[in-house]
C-alpha cells in the first residue's frame, strides 16, 4: 500500500519517496508514499515532477492499481531504478486550483442544503471549474443569483475548514454526514475522512482542501442545466 499523505496535509508541496516497483508497460513507478493526488471523488489526479540523483522526470498521471498508487511518467521519460530515493515536486499552480475548487464545490452543497434542504446526487471538476448534480424539480425561481450571493458570502466569512478521521460507526451516528451517504463507503474503511467547513458543511470526502473559505476566490454559477426529473446540473467557475 502507498502511504497518501496528502489526505493528512494537503499544503504539502514535496515529498522524498523510495521506489518500490515499477510498471514498465505503464512507463509508471510505485512509491512507499505519496504528496500527488489520486484520481478519485471527482478530482482529478495531481501532475509534477519526481527527481532524483542523476534524473527527473514529469508525471503526467496518478492512479490506483490494486492498492497501491502508479504515478506515470511522460512518455520516453527514464524510471528510476526500485530502492532509489525520489522527490515528487506538485506542479502547485494546478493542485491549489483544484483546492479552491473542490472547496467552493463543498460550500456549493452546504449553501443548497441548508436554504433548500436538497441533496446532491454527483459532480466533476476540472481547475477553477466544475458540475454538480441536484434533486431539484424545477429549480427554485432566482436560484442561480440566491445561491451565488450566499455562496461568495461564504468566502468572505472565512470560515476555517477542519479534516479528521472518525471511527466508522461514529461517523454513521453523525446526522450532519447521513446525506453524503457514509453507509456506502466499503466496510473495510473502518475509519472516515471528514471535511469539516465549520459552521456550514461537514462531508465525508478523501479530495484535498483550503485551510479557510477565504482563499477560494469568487464564486460564479454559468449554466444550470436539466439532466432528466429531478436532476438539475449546475456549472460553476472561480476567479
Amino acid at each position: 500500500m502507498t502511504e497518501l499523505v496528502y489526505l493528512e496535509d494537503a499544503q504539502l508541496r514535496e515529498l522524498t519517496s523510495l521506489v518500490t516497483d515499477h510498471d514498465v508497460e505503464a512507463n509508471a513507478v510505485v512509491l512507499d508514499r505519496t504528496v500527488f493526488y489520486v484520481t478519485g471523488g471527482g478530482q482529478p489526479h495531481d501532475t509534477g515532477t519526481l527527481t532524483w540523483d542523476g534524473g527527473s522526470a514529469a508525471v503526467v498521471n496518478v492512479r490506483k492499481k490494486d492498492g497501491v498508487v502508479h504515478h506515470v511518467l511522460a512518455e520516453g521519460e527514464q524510471l528510476p531504478a526500485v530502492g532509489v530515493e525520489v522527490t515528487g515536486h506538485l506542479d502547485w499552480d494546478r493542485r491549489h486550483q483544484l483546492m479552491r475548487t473542490h472547496t467552493a464545490m463543498h460550500l456549493l452543497c452546504g449553501v443548497i442544503w441548508n436554504e433548500y434542504g436538497t441533496a446532491v446526487t454527483g459532480g466533476n471538476m476540472e481547475p477553477l471549474k466544475g458540475r454538480m448534480d441536484f434533486e431539484f424539480d424545477p429549480l427554485p425561481e432566482g436560484f442561480a443569483e440566491r445561491v451565488t450571493q450566499l455562496v461568495n458570502a461564504e468566502i468572505a466569512a472565512d470560515r476555517p475548514i477542519e479534516v479528521s478521521m472518525l471511527p466508522r460507526d461514529v461517523a454513521i451516528e453523525d446526522e450532519d454526514l447521513i446525506r453524503t451517504k457514509v453507509n456506502l463507503i466499503p466496510e473495510s474503511v473502518t475509519d472516515i475522512r471528514i471535511i469539516d467547513i465549520v459552521g456550514l458543511d461537514k462531508q465525508a470526502d478523501g479530495g484535498t482542501h483550503l485551510p479557510r473559505t477565504g482563499e477560494v476566490g469568487t464564486f460564479a454559477i454559468t449554466k444550470t442545466e436539466s439532466k432528466g426529473k429531478g436532476n438539475k446540473r449546475i456549472r460553476i467557475e472561480l476567479s
